[in-house]
């Protein structure tokens, strides 16, 4: 075997789906220690607000298991304290093993958040530390509507926080506060020692430890990868730290370097266990699935983009007049493939999954079997979005995406 052996694009696209459990059919047990083993088998399930069908973090679980319910999770992160809820990239849900590696992040985030936020917050927030935390640690766990009696409210936009919901979010970023649970979409905050597992939190590995646990981990839910993207997986490891960590592996014959062909015919240099290499990769299943724009297989758009041929944005801020597609665009992936793009929102109101448009990618062709396979795909996703018909507004079928 050469140092710079080729994988293919097919071979690429099978290993990397089934890394991220999109390569089976999405079927099987959705609770206790086997949802438990799913989150862990892709590293983590980002959360997000938007709610236009179900949210990210929910539909994530749904598109790999569909008998999957958001009780299930909340089980997992409330009773039986399997999972925890911190930030990667953005707020994700984590494995409660991986706590103790974030006790870097939160020494940083201790060393630096007070001079980031100064000026960005409202004067005082750092003033309501011990206060915020006494009351937790007195009265227990709280919102954000309760805390900061008499301080002045913003408008409601996203970072416009009255200082003891931003002293809240502090405490939270160092690791003295978690999120015990969700009331809606609202944190409740408790101190951490009521949250995360006593030996969990005991654990504190030192900085040489964290880095290889979490370059392994990235790479080996990544099937293969540069050291931008290991660093980038968790968020947490720089990028310096992963390029050294690649080095000292492929100097010790632990990883490869491997020429990885993209869906355009070029290639990249990327890592990979040499074992990975000589394995073939599973074949994906030709199940169609509709797939949360915030899916770990396509968190990194340009990944995403070199692999499938599928350039994806999110358009929320983007202006309604200079959108190319909507609001909030769901991708369709059928076997290996990313097929298209769909405008569909659950009015619960009228108890329907409305369908405004759906866009292939070019050279896919919508014919009768396509669109009866996309029809109960929707159907199944408008069950799990609890209304029970479909509606498609005239017009929905558009032209190939160029």
């Amino acid at each position: 075997m050469t140092k710079q052996a080729t994988l293919t694009n097919d071979a690429a696209r099978r290993l990397f789906l089934d890394r991220h459990a999109l390569a089976e059919a999405p079927a099987g047990p959705a609770s206790g220690a086997a949802l438990a083993d799913l989150i862990r088998r892709i590293g983590f399930v980002q959360i997000d607000s938007i709610n236009t069908v179900a949210r990210a973090h929910q539909m994530i679980l749904w598109s790999r298991r569909q008998s999957y319910q958001p009780a299930a999770l909340e089980r997992l992160l409330e009773r039986d304290r399997l999972m925890w809820e911190h930030w990667t990239h953005d707020a994700s849900i984590l494995p409660v093993e991986m706590f103790a590696h974030w006790t870097h992040r939160f020494a940083r985030n201790r060393a630096r958040l007070v001079e980031r936020w100064t000026g960005w917050q409202r004067d005082g927030f750092h003033e309501k530390f011990d206060e915020v935390l006494q009351r937790v640690a007195d009265h227990g766990p709280v919102t954000a509507a309760e805390v900061g009696e008499g301080e002045a409210r913003g408008s409601g936009g996203w970072w416009d926080w009255h200082p003891s919901k931003a002293a809240l979010e502090y405490l939270w970023h160092v690791g003295e506060l978690s999120i015990t649970r969700r009331e809606g979409f609202r944190k409740v905050y408790d101190l951490t020692e009521r949250v995360i597992p006593a030996d969990h939190r005991a654990a504190r590995p030192e900085r040489a430890e964290s880095v290889d646990v979490l370059c392994a981990a990235a790479l080996d839910r990544l099937g293969f990868a540069t050291s931008g993207e290991i660093a980038a997986y968790w968020a947490e490891v720089s990028p310096t730290e992963a390029k050294d960590w690649v080095a000292a592996q492929l100097k010790s014959g632990a990883l490869i370097e491997v020429k990885v062909e993209g869906a355009d015919g070029a290639s990249r240099l990327h890592v990979m266990r040499p074992e990975v290499f000589e394995t073939d990769p599973t074949e994906v299943t030709g199940r169609l699935r509709i797939l949360s724009p915030f899916d770990p297989a396509l968190r990194d758009r340009k990944r995403a983009e070199r692999l499938f041929g599928f350039h994806y944005r999110i358009e929320v801020f983007v202006p309604e007049p200079q959108r190319k597609f909507g609001y909030y665009v769901f991708p369709v992936m059928e076997g290996a493939r990313l097929v298209g793009r769909i405008d569909a929102k659950a009015f619960r109101d009228e108890d329907c999954l409305r369908v405004r448009a759906f866009w292939p990618e070019t050279g896919v062709r919508m014919g009768a079997g396509r669109i009866a396979r996309l029809e109960n795909e929707l159907a199944r996703l408008a069950r799990f979005a609890g209304v029970s018909r479909l509606d498609f507004t005239a017009g929905w079928l558009r032209e190939t995406v160029l």
